[in-house]
Order: structure tokens, then sequence, then C-alpha cells
């Protein structure tokens, strides 16, 4: 019997592989520029800090989480999102006590029991940032421009950042009951999983992807109206700063976020090359969270994205920056020569790919091409004895002689 990946997981290797690497050290280096360090947290967690911190009428929780019980009796859950985890350390170590802002970024797997499709898994990669102890909007500005900054950085394009203001539990409260007042003669003309949010999580309805929900919430009651004054205030800030990063923006007045923990600011960067489910990266505002497990009130923003999705939009063109080169060698008097050389240009830093057997030079060229060089390295019988060996550089589509001790100097 042929044994298969589970349905809605995918191995990552070869070409996908480069990919994952670039996508999650280019996250990792640039957040870091703005003060962020990693934080790692386990893959599983007591079941109720996800029930808690991410709230039982959301859809992750009451359908979608991978939870079993463990030797002990515990109830255990693979972690469906990073946020929770984040906020559990950040309370369990007391690092509200060592900094008054706390600025983590991560990445790793995580499991959601959905529907697989393009760029969706059910165990899927994420990288997130969370900044815990500022309410500034200019931190929620600063924050969307970096995350916009990012994905221009690893060159993906055609994106629109939406923004929207949820308030705080007050206005959304006020704001509830209006929607069920508007949401209730339409109940039976929206899909089952809307109907089902109806009463439990009502703002979800507002930016369900179905087309019949999405025409029927065309005149729903908006939020921003229901804003108090500080909530207008923020948000108008938030704004303000967004135009001075120079970040183009539309306001989403339907954009809600699907968990429970968010307040105020809520954004999102969509592309039209994903199909209907178009959100690259998402994230916002949750001041409540800490609070509401277990800590003192403690404002904080965040954002995360799918590193599948971020892999299919990336153009084969500029993902990789590696300055790989392949060594061919012809005739086994060089051998021993191009195993040195290539041993000292590793220990460099540089990759370098090289056959084990004596082949062809056609033969070591096709593998050269296979292994994605951009530059490669032949040194024959003739070279050796005089003491040189030929670059030669496709991204230029040239070629030169130069003496081997020059070719360390010439590759980094």
């Amino acid at each position: 019997m042929n044994i298969k990946a589970v349905r809605g997981t995918k191995d990552i290797f070869g070409k996908d592989s480069e990919k994952y690497d670039y996508v999650v050290k280019i996250a990792g280096d640039y957040f870091e520029k703005y003060g962020f360090s990693r934080i790692i947290t386990p893959i599983f967690e007591e079941t109720n800090l996800f029930k808690r911190g991410i709230g039982e009428g959301t859809d992750v929780v009451s359908k979608e989480m991978y939870t079993f019980e463990d030797k002990g009796g515990r109830s255990c859950t693979l972690r469906p999102e990073g946020t929770a985890a984040v906020v559990r350390a950040y309370l369990e170590h007391k690092i509200f006590a060592l900094e008054d802002v706390t600025k983590w970024y991560y990445h790793g797997s995580m499991f959601r029991y959905e529907r697989p499709q393009t760029g969706r898994y059910r165990e899927f990669n994420q990288i997130g940032v969370e900044v815990l102890g500022k309410k500034d909007p200019i931190l929620d500005a600063e924050i969307i421009s970096m995350a916009f900054e990012f994905l221009k950085k690893i060159n993906i394009e055609d994106l629109e950042v939406q923004i929207n203001s949820i308030g705080g539990k007050e206005t959304r409260l006020k704001y509830r009951e209006a929607l069920i007042n508007f949401l209730t003669p339409k109940k039976e003309k929206l899909c089952a999983d809307c109907q089902n949010r109806y009463e439990s999580n009502p703002l979800r309805v507002l930016d369900c992807k179905v087309p019949s929900c999405k025409e029927e919430v065309k005149e729903a009651p908006i939020l921003l109206d229901y804003l108090n004054e500080e909530e207008k205030n923020h948000f108008d800030v938030v704004k303000q700063f967004l135009d001075i990063f120079g970040v183009k923006y539309v306001v989403n007045t339907n954009l809600v976020r699907g968990l429970d923990y968010y307040s105020n600011t809520v954004f999102e960067i969509v592309t039209n090359k994903l199909g209907s489910q178009g959100t690259v990266l998402a994230g916002g505002r949750y001041d409540t969270l800490v609070e509401q497990m277990g800590g003192k009130e403690t404002p904080a923003f965040g954002f995360a994205m799918g590193v599948e999705r971020l892999m299919l939009l990336l153009s084969e063109n500029h993902f990789n920056e590696k300055n790989k080169v392949f060594f061919v060698w012809l005739g086994e008097e060089t051998k021993i020569e191009a195993f040195k050389l290539t041993q000292k240009l590793r220990n460099l830093g540089i990759e370098v790919g090289i056959e084990y057997e004596s082949k062809s030079m056609k033969a070591q060229m096709k593998r050269a091409d296979k292994f994605g060089a951009k530059k490669v390295l032949i040194l024959g019988e003739n070279e050796l004895n005089e003491g040189k060996i030929v670059i030669k550089d496709f991204t230029k589509g040239e070629q030169e002689e130069i003496l081997l001790s020059e070719v360390e100097n010439k590759l980094i």
C-alpha cells in the first residue's frame, strides 16, 4: 500500500524549499531592522488557551482546530495561529516587567481543518509579528507600512492595502445590535455558515466571500459611524501616517477579521492573483487580549501571513539571490584540486555543486543548469598544468581564464 501525505499537507523541497527559506530569511532580517526579535513557541498548547484567546464563537475554534487528549488526560490543540501563544509566553515569563514595549516575530507550522485550496493547507506555515505595550496609532501605521514594504522587498506586486476600524467593545456591542436588526429579515438568504454566525458572531457576515451574502450586506450599517470620538481620532491618525509613510490604502468598511480579539485598527493586504481568497497578509490591534488571558490591560498590534501563499506570488526571476557556482572538472588529474578548491569556497560561504565521478563536459554543464548555477568553474588538465581556471558567467554570457589563486577574490 502506498502511503501519501495526509490531505491538506504538503512536502516542501527543491525550488519550493529555496523559496521558503528565501521568504523566511528576508522576513527575519527585515523585521529585525525595526527592532523585532524572534520568539519560538510550542507547536501545541492547552486547548483553553485558544478558546479564551481566539473566542469560542469563531470558525477557528468551533470548526477548525486539531484537538487531542494527551496521555495525562489533558486537552491539547495544535496551534491554529500564533498570537495567543505569544501572549501566553508574554504573561508566563513576565516580559511586561522587563520592558515597556515588546516586539517579537515568529514563523512555523499552524494547523486548521479547512477545505484545501490554492495556497491554503491544513498544515500551513505562517510568519507573524506582535508588538505588546504600545497603543499609539503611529505604531499601527508603521507596522502596516513595514508589512507592505516587506512584500515589495520580495518583489510581490499588484497589492492593495485595505484598512478599517472596528472600535472597542462598547462600540461593537452597539453596532452588533444594529447589524442583527438589519440581518434578521435577510437571514434565510444568507449562506449556511452566515446563518450559524448570525447571532454568535454577526460581524463575520460582513466579510463572507459567498456572492449572495456580499449582495445582502451591501446596505448594512457602517461600523465607522458608531465609533466614539477617541476611536475616530485614533483611526484618523493611522490614515494620516500611512499617507506620510507613502502607503496607498482603501478603507474597506466590511473588513472585520475573523478572530474575536481584534479592536480598533484592522487591515489586510490583498491581491487579485490568488482567486477569491486573495488575502496575502492581515492583522490589526488587539488591546484587550492580554487582559482577557489574565494579565493587565496591555495594548497590542500585529499581523500574520501564510508562507505558501507568498511562495505562489514570488517571481522565479527574483526570489533566488544565492550566487550558486558549479565546478566542472575534466580528467582524473584535476579531481583532487577541484574538490580541494570546492571545499575552500564552501568554507567562505559560497554554495558550490560538483560531480563525484568523471563525466563529459556536456553532462556536467547540464547538471550545472539543473543546479541553478550562475557561474561555472571549468578545470581541465591543461588549465591545471598552467595554474589557471575558466570562469563562465551565465548571467552575463561571458567567460574568462584566470589564475587559480584568484578564484576566491573573483567569486566573493
